[in-house]
């Protein structure tokens, strides 16, 4: 695995590359291994000449907030010296798969001049390109930010066989970590071969594992950072991550569960006050939308009535990121609506874009009025204090974590089989939202519970389920936002701002919204009956009933 990337000296100018090296190695200081005395290589037909001055780089790693270049086994690192900075993204073996330079090079040369980035930063800040084009698929919508920094002191060294030929560099790296907590890492060893002499640096390579304080390295220069200063990458997931026994009290699991939901959606405050990106609300609004259901359909379980005294102020932060959110649904989805005119076009449509983007900017203002407010303030102290106060309590051992999920589970799985049942092609456009929310109270149970079940038997009973749910969905969102737009319609006709041309074309969106919607009715009753069949019922009591034995 790469440890990360090298300045090596080019005869006309210094240039960024990342080598092919043979093998790595870590030395422990503690153990008296210094890099001098390693690279002696005593007893051996080889020297080594330290021909290059040691340089000082300055190295950023980039990643999204829910380390998606991570998880795709992808690093993307920032390497600055002397007014050059090259930003390459690398596999997880090291190997080289996209690149691009910043800066001005002395004669005017690499870079062309450009800036490079601030960070963080949407994919929009880099030229477009080989990097952007590869970053895309992965980052998505999401901000890149750095996820550590440090600073490398670099020298090379030439390794000459019996012939005085150079047949391989070692290149010594000591770094120290500044972000996110200040660190120092072992020093760096790592071999590379010259064309034509590969077995003789791998015979080098062999010849400094055999030596007193030396090891493999085996993490990449990314996790060796974040080790060293007490993180580790993949720490953050939207996800519910809380793991639950099936016999701790039901109490006790629901402040674990609850607790795990704070710390997720605080964690997205700053990016989401900041406008990192649109994700960071995404995540918050999930995990407010979480505490809402965890609270309604299993609070009563938790001492001194601290769901009811909760459930309110959840309620007003739901309500707080709803506008916001919203219209970055919109925003999102805009390139497609435009993109699907077809009596009208693009163009007429902007004035329509620039309404949504001046709508979303005064309700982000009120977002961030909000989360900085002394209500929300009061919460963010007030609520863990009552879950500690609540984790504290001898609670009864009955009924345990599994039962109360076995009996949850059953109950809300029973109301959406009955309200779906009743549903005939005469039934009000109401009857369907109504069913929805009962399918989101029947999924969020089976994520709060999902640690207690074996994870393909839960997966194949919630597939049935996330179907209709995503029917309902269809059904619901075309709904809202055909309504939605005929009010964008009068907003912008008070403000003057609504020429005749982008008025046919918001409407021209709206019937296709009320087109997918009638698709959505058509396609409920096939996804119903998939999801209350025998077999989609015996799946969910199957969960039900081990989770109750």
């Amino acid at each position: 695995m790469s440890f990360g990337l090298f300045l090596v000296i080019g005869n006309l100018r210094e240039v960024f590359i990342l080598q092919s090296v043979v093998r790595q190695f870590l030395l422990n200081g503690d153990n008296g291994a210094e890099p001098d005395q390693v690279l002696k290589l005593p007893g051996s037909a080889f020297a080594v000449s330290d021909a290059s001055r040691s340089m000082t780089l300055r190295r950023l790693w980039l990643d999204t907030f829910d380390w998606r270049l991570y998880r795709s086994g992808l690093a993307l690192e920032q390497v600055s010296r002397a007014g050059v900075t090259e930003l390459a993204l690398t596999g997880r073996d090291g190997e080289m798969l996209a690149s691009d330079r910043f800066g001005r090079v002395a004669g005017g040369a690499g870079g062309g001049g450009r800036s490079r980035p601030s960070w963080p930063a949407l994919l929009e800040a880099l030229p477009l390109g080989p990097l952007r084009d590869r970053l895309g698929p992965v980052v998505g919508v999401r901000a890149l930010l750095p996820v550590a920094r440090a600073v490398s002191t670099v020298r090379e060294a030439r390794v000459l066989n019996s012939d005085e030929k150079t047949v391989a560099r070692i290149t010594v790296d000591r770094m120290s970590v500044t972000f996110p907590a200040a660190a120092a890492v072992p020093a760096h060893l790592a071999v590379s071969a010259l064309r034509g002499y590969q077995g003789q640096a791998v015979k080098v390579a062999d010849l400094l594992a055999e030596a007193p304080g030396v090891a493999e390295a085996s993490q990449s220069g990314l996790e060796a950072a974040l080790a060293a200063a007490g993180r580790r990458p993949g720490d953050y997931s939207g996800k519910i991550s809380v793991r639950l026994a099936p016999r701790m009290p039901a109490g006790a699991a629901m402040v674990a569960l609850l607790t795990g939901l704070f710390d997720t959606l605080l964690a997205n405050v700053h990016g989401t006050v900041r406008d990192l990106d649109t994700e960071f609300l995404h995540d918050l609004r999930i995990a407010v939308r979480r505490t809402r259901s965890a609270l309604k359909l299993a609070g009563d379980v938790l001492p001194g009535g601290i769901a009811a005294r909760f459930r309110p102020e959840f309620k007003w932060l739901g309500d707080l990121t709803t506008p916001t959110r919203d219209l970055d649904v919109y925003l999102l989805g805009y390139p497609d609506m435009a993109a699907g005119l077809v009596a009208a076009t693009a163009e007429e449509l902007q004035p329509f874009h620039a309404h949504l983007e001046r709508s979303r900017a005064a309700a982000q203002r009120q977002l961030a009025r909000g989360l900085r407010s002394a209500r929300f303030a009061r919460l963010r102290r007030d609520w863990p204090d009552a879950l500690a106060s609540a984790a504290a309590r001898p609670g009864p051992t009955r009924p345990s974590a599994a039962r109360l999920a076995a009996t949850r589970i059953a109950r809300a799985h029973r109301r959406v089989l009955r309200d779906g049942g009743a549903i005939t092609p005469a039934s009000p456009p109401e009857s369907l939202h109504e069913l929805r929310k009962r399918c989101k109270e029947l999924r969020y149970l089976l994520e709060f519970f999902g640690s207690l079940y074996d994870p393909g038997e839960h997966w194949r009973a919630v597939r049935e389920l996330k179907a209709l749910q995503d029917c309902l969905g269809e059904f619901q969102d075309t709904q809202v936002q055909r309504e939605e737009i005929r009010d964008f319609a009068a907003q912008m006709m008070d403000q003057r701002a609504a020429p005749a041309a982008t008025l046919l074309a918001m409407g021209e969106i709206a019937a296709g919204l009320a087109a997918r919607q009638q698709r959505a009715r058509g396609e409920f009753t096939g996804r119903f009956r998939d999801f209350a069949s025998p077999a989609g019922q015996s799946r969910i009591r199957a969960l039900t009933g081990v989770a109750a034995a």
